[in-house]
């Protein structure tokens, strides 16, 4: 039997893609290994948010060509959307993927074994008439939530990313399609679904439908308990949007909002397309909607031309709305972007420094938002054992996605359960 190994860098769409492939491949008769050992195809499901990413990319390509030189070596996704030339001349790389191609992953595999020579299987993602891929999945890696890509590509051009030229423009899957997946895995016995995808809340602005009505759709699936939402941007929180998820009880009272600064100058140099205020407002509709959401954020530090009096700008927002938990990013320079080429860039020991004391006050935050549910009975997804100082546990997630652990023999994997929170 043929052997494959999968490798997978960056987000939770990438990640779902990478199943969807070892899927194919199992399904065409694969045996899959782990990365590290022997195997007849390597297949490194690849990232370019940043340029650390490509060479993370780079050196997992060559690592495979190292561990078996007579594999089948396959290169896909970001990385070679955004560098396909440097890509293609790379001699350790056999065969070329890009986005929106990865269903063909397949017939480039039997097309190589013929021929004997390099496949590229890129297109021309940025020229408006690509449609959605569909993949599907009968199972995750996870064994309690599934993660479920229901859309790809971006159209917000933000200075500091490349993902638009990446990913292309948003194509987004049809309910009836989403709806068929999530009914096989709450078959396979998954109670959670994460909607996932590289711009969610432009869902539906390709073909009419939209997120709020996916979701109202997806509730009515038997065996799906939970539905919790991925990163969101601000301008989808409406009063309407708000109320009608809290008639909904499967979902999460989890939200992802995107910040990225809590200086209006800063996000107007990221081409964010609201203002701190107008973030404010969103946060105020969900907290007068539900009884306590868990609102959490990514934030990036240094980004150019950052002024003290801007990063104090941010500090002082964050404190004002009160995250759950903040993700901090160092801005990194990505070649291609107009970010890259700004003036005033920022040096890395000051990102450092603001970073430390951005991740300080996040810290204090969470402890305030999960103190909330002391004393109080929460429902948990449990997930897995682990072991706290010689004793076994259980740990899970309640719905905004607070971990709890309790002690127990029990094997309590994939049970919703009420316990007293302490």
């Amino acid at each position: 039997m043929k052997k494959a190994a999968l490798h997978n860098l960056g987000c939770k769409v990438n990640a779902y893609e990478t199943e969807a492939m070892q899927q194919m491949l199992e399904e065409a008769g694969y045996e899959i290994v782990p990365f590290h050992e022997k195997a007849d195809i390597y297949i490194v499901n690849t990232c370019s948010v940043t340029n650390i990413a490509d060479r993370k990319s780079r050196q997992m390509l060559h690592r495979a060509k190292k561990l078996n030189p007579d594999s089948i070596v396959i290169a896909a996704g970001c990385y070679v959307q955004t560098s396909g030339e440097k890509a293609a001349q790379d001699d350790r790389i056999d065969i070329l993927i890009g986005n929106n191609r990865k269903k063909d992953l397949l017939r480039l595999i039997r097309e190589y074994q013929q021929q004997h020579r390099v496949q590229d299987g890129c297109i021309d993602i940025n020229d408006g008439k690509q449609e959605y891929e569909e993949l599907h999945l009968k199972r995750t890696g996870e064994h309690t939530r599934a993660f479920l890509k229901v859309q790809d590509g971006c159209n917000q051009f933000c200075s500091y990313c490349i993902i638009p030229y990446a990913r292309g423009r948003v194509r987004s899957r049809q309910i009836r399609d989403v709806e068929a997946e999530a009914r096989e895995l709450a078959e396979g016995g998954y109670q959670e679904i994460v909607l996932t995808g590289i711009h969610l809340s432009s869902y539906g602005l390709d073909h009419g439908e939209s997120l709020l009505e996916l979701i109202q759709r997806l509730h009515e699936i038997p065996g799906i308990h939970r539905i919790r939402l991925g990163s969101l941007e601000p301008g989808i929180i409406t009063e309407t949007f708000a109320r009608e998820l809290s008639k909904l009880p499967k979902v999460c009272p989890h939200f992802h909002l995107s910040l990225q600064s809590g200086s209006a100058s800063v996000l107007k140099r990221m081409n964010r397309r609201y203002t701190p205020e107008e973030y404010r407002e969103k946060c105020e509709i969900i907290r007068k909607v539900f009884e306590h959401p868990a609102i959490t954020t990514d934030i990036i530090v240094g980004f150019p031309g950052e002024t003290e009096e801007e990063f104090e700008e941010t500090m002082a927002f964050v404190q004002d709305i009160h995250f759950y938990e903040i993700h901090v990013f160092k801005y990194s320079k990505r070649q291609g972007t107009k970010a890259a080429v700004m003036p005033d860039q920022v040096p890395e020991k000051v990102k450092n420094e603001r970073s430390a004391r951005l991740m300080e006050a996040a810290e204090e935050m969470k402890n305030e938002f999960i103190s909330w549910y002391h004393g109080k009975k929460v429902s948990v997804l449990f997930e897995e054992g682990e072991e706290i100082d010689g004793i076994r546990h259980m740990k899970g997630f309640t719905p905004e996605y607070v971990k709890v652990s309790i002690p127990t023999e029990e094997n309590l994997e994939n049970k919703i359960m009420e316990v007293e929170f302490s």
